[in-house]
């Protein structure tokens, strides 16, 4: 998720799956940003339920991020640390200068680091990287496809790789609507943004 698009937003992420069936959902009610020490910040209030859709947890982390790197994902990752009050985002990239800029669907490639308590102290940093983007239109919405690899990496070691085809909807504010990201087994997991 990037910090401007969940602003004062609420988020549902729904886990499911080869078989469609719901693993567990997780809702995030984002706060607006906010700006603090020369830094943005966003709380997101984050509650988790387990497929019966029971909630199991809740909890608030502050999110915080250069403003130069206010268009940086955010939360969309399930090895960083969800529970930690507090975690500071760094980035450098390549070819980005806007996720979605509809003129300009260029490959993407970023390298991301996580200030959160143990996994700073391990080096956690992720490897994003998104390519074959396609854009859609009708009437109505607009739709990307593409694929994202993900890297995540502690002490310089790989400890996790993702392989996703998104499918992504923007109304015509430019604001998500929906995300979708399945892996090559067929499980997936559902971004809804009201």
């Amino acid at each position: 998720m990037l910090i401007g698009q969940i602003s004062g937003r609420t988020v549902a992420r729904e886990n499911f799956d080869e078989d469609n069936l719901l693993l567990n959902k997780q809702t995030f009610e984002a706060g607006k940003i906010i700006e603090k020490n020369g830094y943005y910040q966003i709380e997101v209030v984050t509650e988790l339920f387990d497929k019966e859709k029971k909630p199991t947890e809740k909890y608030t982390t502050t999110y915080s991020c250069k403003p130069d790197e206010t268009r940086i994902m955010v939360m969309a990752f399930p090895f960083a640390k969800p529970n930690s009050k507090e975690t500071e985002i760094n980035s450098s990239t390549t070819n980005f200068t806007e996720l979605y800029d509809l003129d300009n669907l260029k490959d993407i490639e970023l390298e991301m680091s996580f200030d959160s308590g143990l996994l700073n102290f391990f080096g956690s940093k992720s490897l994003i990287k998104i390519y074959e983007r396609q854009l859609k239109t009708d009437k109505e919405n607009t739709q990307i496809i593409s694929k994202i690899n993900i890297k995540a990496y502690a002490l310089g070691i790989r400890i996790k790789q993702l392989n996703y085809s998104v499918i992504e909807q923007l109304n015509n504010d430019g604001l998500l609507t929906f995300q979708k990201f399945t892996e090559a087994d067929g499980s997936y997991f559902t971004m809804t943004y009201k």
